[in-house]
Parts: structure tokens; C-alpha cells; sequence
């Protein structure tokens, strides 16, 4: 038996979670989505569900699946239902919950159904944009919003608002909540910046763009949920299994959740479903929670996922699991990162954001690759971690000893032995490993009869990497100097075993 509405009433006697009501499905169309992914519907699509099962939102999602790659046969087949399985660690206890979501009302294809889409620009509910199209989708494409379809998705919506202008005769309470939450800072002000980019390209009256400007609303967001994959086949068959029912939808997440969005007192009156999660923020400033995921939980990820895979680890968990390496993280992320993060944030909303990040790490039902982690080292290096490494080293006058140990392994694990067309490999016990960076071709060849003093000194001081020369922060490339020697002697676990923190 599939998942599909027909089959609900089936579902509905045995199911061990929360199954929608025919009611639901009533609902009119109030939100229009860019996107598909597992992430949009483990995020903003529960919270949507959620309030409408409350009776407080009452409206459903129309997705438009923007890519070519793919289509839509898997929402028709299951009539847009699918289930979100949340499993994980939340305040020490274990999670385990099936929820059948009901929020999206139709999926449309860009590619064949761009007119239908456009004629959804006169419905007159339908307020509210959210996209997820990966941070290469937000981006600039000089064209015109007249084809069928237009290829970028900035010039997918505004041809949508453009019509939408034209429906409703400019009116003021036609204009839109846009939310983006690709995972770009400012994510609103540089969608807005590239709409009105297109509106001079695309000569646009001067009217409409006045509309745009003064009666839609661009609010920056920011996602944090882990939602991995499609489960593989063992594992899908295994949660299926309680339910009674195939679903080829099926969505796995955490039972962490925040979706922060920048917006006033008009933006929470229209996005009501606020009001019934938690991890909803509406809030005129979202940057301490931009800077608490960037600096606590993706810093970490960055300054320890060489340092892992180089010791033997090859998931999140399996590190965690670790008393040593355990304490290596935690220290790094309380210690070190939280007591440097470029923002003032009062110290005990870091402590419990780590908290919670550590609680995330020790997931017994994510298997997160730290090589997956490795991918684009170098620039993650620049963005997540220079900035707290230069304010920690100005406000203690000392280089932090565990992010100069996550430096060290860095270098180690950029370093190519091999090179296959446009690949770079580095070794570890005999196996090739993938070096998935952009900078990979600069360190080949590095290693080649130079002392790891050279090395250290010409990487650090490269200002094309990181913008500074990290030579001239006090005491920091001796401390990265002395631990890749130490590595390279007695091997990372060693190095980790012997450091104790200092006192402050």
C-alpha cells in the first residue's frame, strides 16, 4: 500500500504518528515555493502542516520545482503527502516520531507547466514566497523574464510578481513576503539587490518597480535542521514498516529545528504559523543566530573534519563516540569558538546553543561523513573560522591551541599524492582519499621537498585564501607549525590526548 490520501483511512488505523484530516485538504493555496528538497519540507513545510492542523494558518503550499533534472511523478503518485521521520537526541532523551504531512497542495514543473504557474499570480491569498534553490540558484542571470520558462530562479520570480503587478492593477495589498533561505548571509537584501538588477535589464515600467520596492517585503531567514538524504533501501524499508505503507517521499530529520526570519510586526501577522513551534523566530535582527550555527556548529564541523577522518573516524557519530576526540570538539566549541565569536551574544545563550549542538553531534541515527564535510575545506576555513581565530587572538594575545590543532589537520588532509583528470587524491592507510576543494591544485605539488615550516608560512600568508596574512597573529603559525610536526611524529590522536586547556 502507497501513501496517498485515498489510502489515509488505511493508514490512519495503525499509524504510529499524526495522519492529516480530510479537512485539510480543503485548504486554499497561501504560499508559493521554489524548491522541492528534503529541507523545505522538514522546515518551513512542518511548520505550515503544524498550524494548519491547529486552525491557525489554514492555507497549503504550491511547489514549483525549478530544475529540468527529475519530475514530479512521486508527488503525484502520493497526491503531495509525504512523511517526515524525526529521529535524534533533544534535551538527553531519544526522539523517535512519524508525522504525514499534508502541506503541499500541488507540485508544477517550471520546465512544462510555466503559464499554470503564472496564472497562480492571481490568486488573491497567495502572500507569501519561500525558496530554497541551493546558493548557486541565487544568483544573477542577465535575462529576460518573458521566456517559457525563464532559466534563473530571480528571473522565475519576477516574472511571477510581474504578473502579479499586472492582475491586481499595482494594488498594495497585492505585494508578496518573500523569504529565501538559501544559506547565503543578507539571503533577502541580495534577492531584492538582483530583482531590481533584472528590472533595468528587462525594462520594466517604472511603476511596477515601485511596487516592487514598496509593497513587497524581502526577509532575510536562515534554516538549521540536519535533513540527510534519501534513506537507502535497508532503512526506508525498515521505517516503513510501523506505518503499513510505501513512501517514496519519505523525509528524515533531527528534532532541532529553527527557522530565524527577519520581519516586523506585519510579517508574524501574516506568517501566523509562528505562533505554534518554537523554532520559528520573527525578529528585526537575525545576526547572533546567523553567527551562533556559523560559529558553534559549522566552525566546529570545519576545524575538526580533516582532524577526524585523519584519525580514523569516518562519521560525526563514531567521533562523538570517542572519549578523546569527544572532548576534543566540545572543547574547541566551548572554549574556544564560543569565546570568540565576532558578535556580542551574552555567554549563556552560547553555552546553550553548544549544548544543543553537541546534542546534535551525538545523533545515534545520522551517519554524517566527514569527508562530506571536507568538501570546499579551504573556503569554509576562511568564512566560518579566520573570523574567530583573529578575535581570539586579539582578545587573549595567544593563539588557541585546538583551532591551531583543526589548522594543522588541515593542511595535512590538503595534501594531493595523486591527480586523475581534474581530481586531486591525498593517501591515508594506503587508501586515496578525495580532496573535493577548489584550492586543491595549489597544494599540489607543495609538499614536494619542503620543510613543513616553508609550507605553513606560505599557506597563512596567502591573503588570496583568507583576506589577512594569519602570519603576522601573534604566536599562530608556530602553534600550527609545532602541531603538524607532532602529527606528522606521533599521529593526531596522540596530540589530542596530550592537550589541556588552558586556564582563563
Amino acid at each position: 500500500m502507497n501513501l496517498s490520501r485515498k489510502n489515509l483511512g488505511m493508514i490512519r488505523q495503525r499509524a504510529d504518528g499524526s495522519v492529516p484530516a480530510d479537512k485539510i485538504f480543503d485548504l486554499p493555496e497561501k504560499i508559493l515555493q521554489f524548491g522541492t528538497g528534503v529541507l523545505l519540507r522538514a522546515l518551513p513545510d512542518y511548520f505550515v502542516d503544524k498550524a494548519n492542523r491547529l486552525g491557525i494558518f489554514n492555507g497549503r503550499i504550491l511547489v514549483v520545482k525549478s530544475t529540468a533534472s527529475g519530475d514530479t511523478e512521486a508527488f503525484e503518485k502520493q497526491d503531495n503527502l509525504y512523511s517526515l521521520i524525526t529521529r535524534g537526541v533533544q534535551d538527553g532523551k531519544s526522539i523517535n516520531k512519524r508525522w504525514i504531512s499534508a502541506a503541499i497542495s500541488r507540485v508544477m514543473s517550471a520546465t512544462g507547466q510555466w503559464k499554470e504557474i503564472l496564472d497562480a499570480a492571481s490568486n488573491p491569498e497567495l502572500r507569501i514566497v519561500i525558496s530554497n534553490t541551493t546558493e548557486v540558484g541565487l544568483q544573477l542571470v542577465m535575462e529576460s523574464i518573458y521566456q517559457d520558462p525563464p532559466a534563473s530562479f530571480p528571473a522565475k520570480l519576477l516574472a511571477f510578481l510581474h504578473r502579479r503587478f499586472a492582475v491586481f492593477g499595482g494594488a498594495a495589498d497585492a505585494g508578496m513576503v518573500i523569504i529565501p533561505t538559501e544559506l547565503i548571509p543578507d539571503n533577502g537584501k541580495l534577492l531584492k539587490s538582483i530583482l531590481f538588477e533584472l528590472c533595468a535589464y528587462n525594462k520594466l515600467e517604472p511603476a511596477f518597480v515601485v511596487w516592487l520596492d514598496r509593497h513587497n517585503r524581502f526577509c532575510s531567514s536562515l534554516v538549521d535542521r540536519i535533513v540527510p538524504g534519501k534513506p537507502d533501501a535497508q532503512l526506508k524499508t525498515l521505517l516503513e514498516e510501523p506505518g503499513g505503507y510505501t513512501d517514496d517521499l519519505m523525509t528524515i530529520c533531527e528534532p532541532y529545528r529553527l527557522w530565524a526570519i527577519e520581519g516586523d510586526a506585519s510579517v508574524r501577522a501574516l506568517l501566523s504559523f509562528h505562533t505554534v513551534d518554537k523554532g520559528v523566530v520573527i525578529t528585526p535582527d537575525i545576526t547572533r543566530f546567523r553567527e551562533l550555527k556559523l560559529r558553534m556548529l559549522n566552525a566546529t564541523h570545519t576545524l575538526s573534519c580533516g582532524f577526524a577522518f585523519l584519525s580514523g573516524f569516518r562519521t560525526v557519530r563514531a567521533a562523538m563516540e570517542d572519549e578523546i576526540f569527544e572532548t576534543y570538539i566540545r572543547s574547541l566549541m566551548m572554549d574556544e569558538i564560543g569565546q570568540a565569536i565576532p558578535v556580542e551574544i551574552p555567554t549563556e545563550e552560547i553555552r546553550e546553543f553548544g549544548r544543543k549542538v553537541l546534542d546534535r553531534f551525538r545523533n545515534p541515527y545520522l551517519q554524517h561523513q566527514w569527508i562530506s564535510i571536507t568538501m570546499q575545506y579551504s573556503s569554509k576555513i576562511a568564512k566560518r573560522v579566520v573570523p574567530v581565530l583573529q578575535r581570539y587572538v586579539e582578545l587573549y594575545r595567544r593563539p588557541p591551541e585546538l583551532i591551531c590543532m583543526g589548522f594543522a589537520a588541515y593542511l595535512l588532509f590538503m595534501r594531493p599524492v595523486k591527480k586523475e583528470g581534474d581530481q586531486y587524491f591525498g593517501i591515508l592507510d594506503n587508501q586515496y582519499y578525495p580532496i573535493q576543494d577548489d584550492r586543491a591544485g595549489y597544494f599540489h605539488g607543495l609538499w614536494e621537498e619542503r620543510t613543513v615550516d616553508h609550507i605553513v608560512q606560505k599557506v597563512l600568508s596567502n591573503t588570496d585564501f583568507w583576506n589577512d596574512d594569519l602570519t603576522r597573529l601573534e604566536g599562530f603559525a608556530d602553534c600550527v607549525t609545532r602541531k603538524m610536526k607532532n602529527f606528522i611524529r606521533s599521529g593526531t590522536m596522540h596530540e589530542i590526548s596530550e592537550y589541556h586547556s588552558p586556564v582563563k
